[in-house]
């Protein structure tokens, strides 16, 4: 009885360090992160609505834009992430800087070798993707924006038309 006892106890233990592997595992993989630490998984993202604009601080549109960014952030309709993202990569201390000159109040994504997202670098700025709860990109907005116009453009895609 106490070897099948040492058995069952073994085995349990063994199936809890896998779990508790696999967790710590998972736990780990993101497809990208924030200038403040957090991590992204578009899995985790099933389900809303994300909206990621490129800029630049030599893009005169995209500094005119952020305040509508910012105001967009505090705003947002249910079930909407908004991020902003640099185009061109830079250290985590030089966005530091960069977000605090320019005010940005919108979460910016670090843009590194393991940054995954839906859509290729625009080949101009600025650009704004819209990503649906599937994770796949719904809609491309070249040029200026508003915060007006993403959530009118958000409700619009919501209700399906297009």
């Amino acid at each position: 009885m106490n070897g099948l006892i040492q058995k069952c106890a073994v085995v349990i233990i063994t199936l809890a360090a896998g779990i508790a592997g696999w967790w710590a595992y998972q736990s780990t993989q993101y497809d990208f992160q924030t200038l403040d630490g957090e991590t992204y998984s578009w899995n985790k993202l099933h389900g809303e609505w994300t909206v990621i604009n490129y800029f630049a601080p030599w893009c005169a549109p995209c500094l005119r834009e952020m305040p509508e960014l910012n105001t967009l952030s505090r705003t947002l309709p249910a079930h909407t992430r908004l991020f902003a993202i640099n185009y061109d990569r830079q250290s985590r201390e030089q966005l530091d800087e960069m977000v605090r000159k320019f005010s940005i109040d919108v979460p910016v994504i670090v843009a590194e070798d393991t940054t995954r997202l839906p859509m290729q670098k625009p080949p101009y700025l600025p650009a704004t993707f819209i990503i649906g709860p599937d994770g796949d990109v719904v809609d491309t907005i070249m040029g200026e924006v508003t915060a007006e116009g993403i959530k009118h453009r958000l409700a619009q895609l919501k209700s399906g038309a297009s």
